[in-house]
């Protein structure tokens, strides 16, 4: 089988990957990736950093250059690469319950193993492209960070993974989930929803909290909550409101 990454660039240590691979796409093609020893400013959601060991774990970023998606269905290329990951990460630990969670953390259990940021780039109402900044954590066996919940595949599985064939089950995953259809995408992301049937969330704007059930994941992101006392339908945007583990 041919590989599914078109170029790769091998770096031994640099700020961000996707800082760099920002720089640089005009000369790389779909699919392109670059991936790095050691990342010393990797970012996470809400400006978080991202904690790897050097050398343990795939710290990369993919370059994709979608066809067609318009910006306001920006999101189906994260359910791609939240599904692509979580597959790979199923089929290497089938014993784990590997999930989704919102927007595109993926959880083995209550525990985070994989952190995604994407950064898109838009010509006219169109995606130009897009940067998914991935951090799977792989080989790492202790944390030195203040991160609440972090957890590695060899921590589940009891032994270490070659990081190279990981990088390529993964990217060649989420190529993959490009080639099917947006309504099924979505369905499988869904299902896949870490605590999707209730977890207890803050409103970030007004501290209230609340137990509820996820109703439905609009098409731009916005995620919809259903009160589990009953009170109407609540939606929220990325950071305006948080689980409460």
């Amino acid at each position: 089988m041919s590989s599914a990454i078109t170029h790769i660039v091998r770096l031994d240590s640099v700020p961000s990957t996707s800082s760099y691979l920002a720089t640089v796409t005009d000369a790389l093609p779909h699919g392109a990736v670059v991936i790095a020893r050691e990342q010393t400013a990797g970012r996470g959601q809400r400006g978080n950093s991202w904690e790897a060991e050097p050398g343990a774990n795939l710290t990369f970023s993919l370059l994709l250059r979608p066809e067609g998606i318009r910006a306001d269905k920006q999101f189906g290329l994260s359910e791609a690469v939240a599904l692509g990951i979580a597959s790979t990460l199923q089929r290497h630990l089938p014993d784990s319950e590997v999930r989704i969670k919102w927007p595109n953390d993926i959880y083995a259990g209550n525990r985070k193993i994989c952190g995604i940021l994407i950064e898109n780039s838009l010509l006219g109402s169109e995606i130009r492209r897009s940067i998914a900044g991935i951090g799977i954590n792989v080989n790492q066996t202790e944390w030195r960070s203040d991160a609440p919940n972090p957890v590695s595949m060899a921590q589940i599985a009891g032994h270490s993974f070659q990081l190279d064939g990981v990088l390529e089950d993964t990217v060649s995953a989420i190529m993959h989930e490009f080639s099917l259809p947006a309504a099924d995408r979505h369905a499988r992301y869904m299902e896949l929803l870490w605590g999707r049937s209730g977890l207890t969330y803050r409103d970030s704007a007004t501290g209230d909290v609340f137990r509820a059930s996820i109703h439905s994941i609009a098409p731009d992101g916005m995620m919809t909550l259903a009160p589990s006392d009953g009170s109407p339908l609540r939606t929220y945007a990325f950071k305006e409101v948080a689980v409460i583990l």
